[in-house]
């Protein structure tokens, strides 16, 4: 059930994965029942995490928008800025400080909507610890993935006195892809999706208790609260190639279409659980339901409309990527938002709710392994 997190990568050499598919994805429709092929790079293998996309091809509206869309699955070896540089793929999904980093190294590649609009990332406690806050980590053995993962919490517990970087006021512990670490109490704090390592924690036993772990077993501290949540996935491609009119129709048609597909989701969560289950049948339909309601918290509500770049939002991931070195200098030209604008003004004129201002979180009773 993990997912990629590897976002600072070198890109000096271009993956040429899938040439084919990227030529006929550039090329127009040639007859009436023809469509325009385009494929679109995840972040990471099938799970809820790419719900609206799944949604959106099994629902039809790839369909209906004249697209034929093809959702290429990622996997530990596979970094989509590479992939997406090299054309084998028009689009692609990852976090936003790899698009910087890359860009930053010279790989055109620029944000065009940005879906998640808060950031997933946390550090969890035990209640019992009496640890709440980031400045209360002084002191203590705190985990993270590090490998590029580490920028959100260092931000933060540098901005309470501490130097993470030197393990100066904190230890800073390499944590594996479980949480392991934390469930037998050797690291103080750990490092938690909340889509995923969280709902891990939840389905393990608490070894303390014998029973499943409660969320009143736990201090969940989330970045987003500590001021230092970073934007995480957001869909990108190359500047060459949405530099060219009739793939900035493309690429409107391909937002307006997943943005539905999300809304769908949004709105049909249990259906869309389905949907994802349907295409990785090996999946957890328990840790899928969880993943897909904490999915759709990092997207809605959205006062601007689902996928327009929030400035501030992006202001902060820049600048704590520039304060941990992930980039060398201030990013320009990054990310524009007039397509996904546009796509979501499409959308409202057919009186779809594209910010979901009275959606609410539901209540997801957790299960033993996720099952």
């Amino acid at each position: 059930m993990k997912h990629r997190r590897y976002w600072v990568v070198p890109l000096a050499v271009l993956v040429l994965v899938g040439a084919v598919w990227a030529a006929a994805g550039a090329g127009a429709s040639t007859g009436k029942a023809s469509k325009t092929k385009v494929t679109l790079q995840l972040k990471w293998v099938t799970q809820a995490q790419f719900a609206g996309y799944y949604a959106a091809k099994a629902k039809g509206y790839y369909d209906q928008a004249g697209l034929d869309v093809r959702l290429k699955v990622g996997g530990p070896d596979i970094i989509p800025e590479q992939v997406v540089a090299g054309g084998g793929a028009e689009f692609g999904l990852d976090w936003l400080p790899s698009l910087l980093s890359a860009r930053d190294k010279g790989t055109k590649l620029v944000n065009i909507a940005q879906v998640f609009a808060k950031s997933g990332m946390t550090q969890l406690t035990w209640k019992s610890s009496g640890i709440k806050t980031i400045p209360q980590m002084r002191g203590k053995k705190v985990a993270n993935w590090l490998g590029g993962n580490e920028f959100e919490l260092f931000a933060a517990l540098t901005k309470a006195g501490m130097d993470p970087s030197k393990n100066k006021g904190v230890t800073i512990v390499k944590q594996p892809f479980d949480m392991n670490l934390f469930m037998k109490r050797q690291v103080d704090s750990a490092s938690a999706m909340t889509y995923n390592e969280l709902a891990q924690v939840l389905e393990t036993k608490n070894p303390k208790t014998g029973k499943l772990t409660k969320l009143s077993d736990l201090n969940v501290i989330k970045m987003q609260n500590a001021g230092t949540g970073m934007l995480e996935d957001g869909i990108f491609t190359t500047d060459k190639w949405i530099s060219d009119k009739n793939h900035q129709a493309i690429a409107k048609k391909f937002l307006a279409a997943s943005f539905k597909g999300w809304i769908w989701c949004r709105d049909h969560a249990k259906d869309c659980v389905n949907a994802v289950l349907a295409q990785g049948p090996t999946l957890l339909k328990g840790h899928q339901t969880w993943q897909m309601n904490e999915i759709n918290a990092l997207i809605w509500p959205n006062t601007q409309g689902i996928g327009i770049m929030d400035k501030a939002a992006f202001n902060q991931t820049a600048k704590i990527a520039k304060q941990f070195k992930v980039i060398k200098k201030t990013p320009s030209g990054a990310y524009r938002d007039d397509l996904a604008k546009a796509a979501v003004a499409q959308l409202k004129k057919q009186g779809v709710d594209v910010n979901g201002k009275g959606w609410k979180k539901a209540v997801v009773k957790v299960t033993a392994g996720g099952k």
